[in-house]
């Protein structure tokens, strides 16, 4: 299926506002996520899912892992002669308010993607707010109601001082935004449909406040725009800081979660690895975890997500944990509550413990 309405343009140059040892060397959009996808495999996937066969990348400056990752974008469709996918340079965040995501700067540098185009309209999409959508629903929605950009946005579940909220009037118009959301708030899930000649438009008009987001900069002249909004009723999880990334991930771990994101008829794509399917040796225990291709269980496992190529020694125990590529649990180790980055070795017979309120966070290769 190709969609012959839109083409994509996803942002991926931004980062949290509170540092993590997990982002000193990937951005945000890279985070490794239930063992095997990336936060970048969701937006590329609902593209893909949708047919959009034309999608920018706006890049960071730290972009290998992005790079190794996607490639050229073969496992979502994209390595194509026409169309594909395009990674776009992208500007450091200044002034613009925290928690959007759409740079007017990274939107005029790559007017030539916009230009080139003949699709009538661009879905511009974020990277840490995860979500499997029907976008062919929302398109054609935006189609329908005639008017220049759609927001898409969801009740939110829960307060989240990082996420926008939409200031939302008769007949659906967006009258303006505001930062933070509370439980019911209409929360901005960085996904919108825009006029393809409307965005030209506005990166003519609008260039000398290059400095601000998109939004921030037509936010005086929603009315006369016409902006609208659509209400996604499906799953939605955003991800700011190590404590989310920490608790959304865990909630996916209940089936009745898991199934409102991961489904069939949409399949979240991500980059394929050749590796033979995980190792459960006699004796070892495993329960409420998701265990990736490549690991070797010889310990025990409860409530935790383990991603390729992890080994759990006899006698070692992991207990609601993250345990990201390539780490070794050794015998008699205890990891509980806690995120270890790839290429960690846990020594014999240590503790690494944090609380259920306060997480213990190991870098990257910290432990040897």
């Amino acid at each position: 299926m190709i969609n012959r309405k839109a083409i994509g343009y996803i942002t991926a140059n931004y980062t949290s506002r509170e540092h993590s040892v997990l982002l000193d060397s990937r951005p945000l959009a890279s985070i490794p996520f239930m063992g095997r996808y990336r936060l970048i495999d969701f937006p590329l996937s609902n593209l893909a899912n949708a047919g959009v066969k034309t999608v920018g990348l706006v890049m960071p400056g730290n972009y290998r892992s992005i790079v190794d990752h996607v490639g050229h974008g073969k496992d979502w469709g994209l390595d194509r002669k026409k169309g594909g996918l395009f990674p776009l340079p992208g500007n450091p965040y200044g002034a613009t308010k925290q928690g959007m995501r759409f740079l007017l700067r990274d939107i005029i540098s790559n007017k030539t993607l916009f230009q080139r185009s003949d699709k009538p309209y661009v879905v511009l999409m974020g990277s840490n707010i995860i979500f499997n959508m029907d976008l062919n629903a929302v398109i054609e929605a935006h189609e329908a109601s005639g008017v220049g950009i759609t927001m898409v946005y969801v009740r939110a579940e829960r307060h989240q001082d990082d996420a926008m909220s939409l200031e939302i009037g008769e007949a659906g118009r967006v009258k303006g935004f505001r930062q933070g959301c509370n439980y019911g708030d209409n929360k901005f899930l960085d996904c919108v449909v825009i006029n393809r000649p409307l965005l030209l438009q506005i990166i003519d008009q609008y260039a000398s406040a290059d400095y601000l987001d998109l939004f921030e900069a037509i936010a005086p002249d929603f009315e006369r725009i016409d902006v609208c909004s659509y209400e996604f009723k499906g799953l939605a999880m955003g991800f700011f800081n190590e404590d989310t990334y920490f608790r959304r991930s865990m909630e996916l771990l209940d089936p009745t979660t898991s199934n409102k994101l991961f489904m069939k008829e949409r399949p979240i794509l991500t980059k394929a690895h050749d590796a033979p399917p995980a190792k459960y040796f006699s004796g070892s225990v495993a329960c409420n975890s998701r265990i990736s291709a490549g690991c070797e269980i010889k310990g025990t496992v409860r409530n935790s997500i383990l991603a390729r190529g992890v080994t759990v020694e006899a006698g070692a125990n992991v207990v609601n944990s993250i345990i990201m590529q390539s780490c070794t649990i050794k015998s008699g180790a205890h990891v509980e509550n806690a995120i270890l980055d790839k290429d960690n070795v846990v020594a014999a017979n240590t503790e690494l413990s944090g609380t259920p309120d306060d997480i213990l966070v190991v870098g990257k290769a910290a432990l040897k």
